[in-house]
């Protein structure tokens, strides 16, 4: 949200971020853009969406705005019945009812599905985070999605090369959700002694996780490091050894994934596992620099780890593929696509 409210303020449009404070946020860092952040009660659950949209739509109503942009299914309410008649854009960072936490619990996923099918087809526009995702959401709801990836910006600085480290460790950044391939990871870390493992985010498993880490006696070799800040977590990504994006198989969302860490890890120059799926792998075919693995099972995530180790020379080959991705991979080059939806938006307003 960071680089696309910092693109839309570039491109000549004043720009508010409207997000929640959570326990334990840290104070907001002044940016070119304002934000505000709203102050819940519950942090989770059914009894969280409705307060947290409740109070964004009491937010929005007041305020003077031409756009507004709902980001998620989990906004699309609050915000277009505030919009009141204004254009209302959808930023659809993932298929929200098709995600693994929503698609096991069937009447959570009909109620959420019901809530796209009535508020999707209302927004001027649309855009997604990969072609796959844009061409299935397209057909679903009838309304043109446009692809903006989450790519990271690049910094034309030369990324350090070592194959070598005192401590080499696999470097796991975002929620710690179902479906993501963590309780397998921390199962396959047992098999690999001369690693460690960095969680850097917070989510439904956060406590699971430590327990599982704790029943296995890997407390000195897993850290969980909460969340972390956009500059703490781009310099602890370009240490990292490896980077880790393995999604379980369930649901379209995750089918058709093409998660923003996957575009940190090429900028920070860190070759990375990821799952053997369709975006996954067109980032392989087009660009190199990551490792398929097909499936979930710890001894193929620790299969792949260990053939690195003793490899050096596949390693250092991965990370010369990296490089290479760096200038290709970057958000400049989505810049173009995410204006164009907004300024037609603007034009179609007046």
């Amino acid at each position: 949200m960071q680089r696309i409210c910092a693109a839309l303020v570039h491109g000549g449009y004043r720009v508010t971020l409207v997000g929640r404070e959570r326990p334990g946020s840290e104070p907001l860092v002044e940016r070119a853009y304002a934000q505000y952040r709203l102050r819940c009660r519950h942090h989770a659950g059914k009894a969280f969406y409705l307060e947290y949209n409740w109070r964004l739509y009491r937010y929005l109503r007041h305020q003077s705005c031409d756009i507004l942009c709902a980001v998620d299914l989990d906004t699309i309410v609050a915000v277009t019945h505030a919009a009141a008649g204004r254009p209302v854009v959808y930023d659809a960072h993932e298929y929200f009812s098709e995600t693994p936490e929503v698609q096991r619990r069937p009447f959570i996923k009909r109620a959420w599905e019901g809530v796209a099918r009535r508020y999707i087809p209302r927004c001027a526009a649309a855009y997604t985070v990969g072609p796959e995702l844009a061409r299935l959401l397209t057909a679903r709801y009838g309304l043109p999605f446009v692809v903006v990836r989450n790519a990271a910006r690049y910094v034309p600085e030369p990324v350090f090369l070592e194959t070598q480290t005192a401590s080499k460790y696999i470097l796991y950044q975002g929620a710690l959700n179902e479906g993501r391939g963590l309780p397998e990871l921390i199962t396959a870390m047992t098999q690999l002694p001369d690693l460690q493992l960095y969680l850097a985010g917070e989510g439904d498993l956060s406590e699971a996780l430590r327990r599982q880490v704790a029943r296995l006696g890997l407390g000195e070799r897993v850290q969980f490091l909460g969340y972390v800040a956009p500059q703490k977590l781009k310099a602890l990504t370009r240490k990292a050894w490896l980077g880790y994006n393995l999604l379980e198989d369930r649901g379209l969302s995750y089918h058709y994934s093409l998660a923003n860490k996957a575009f940190d890890y090429y900028q920070a120059g860190l070759p990375a596992l990821h799952s053997d799926l369709p975006e996954y792998r067109a980032l392989h075919r087009q660009h190199g620099g990551i490792i398929l693995c097909d499936g979930l099972q710890p001894s193929s995530i620790a299969h792949h780890v260990r053939r690195l180790l003793r490899e050096p020379e596949a390693y250092a080959a991965l990370q010369r593929a990296c490089q290479r991705a760096r200038p290709l991979l970057a958000w400049r080059h989505e810049v173009g696509r995410l204006l164009a939806v907004y300024a037609e938006v603007s034009s179609s307003s007046k």
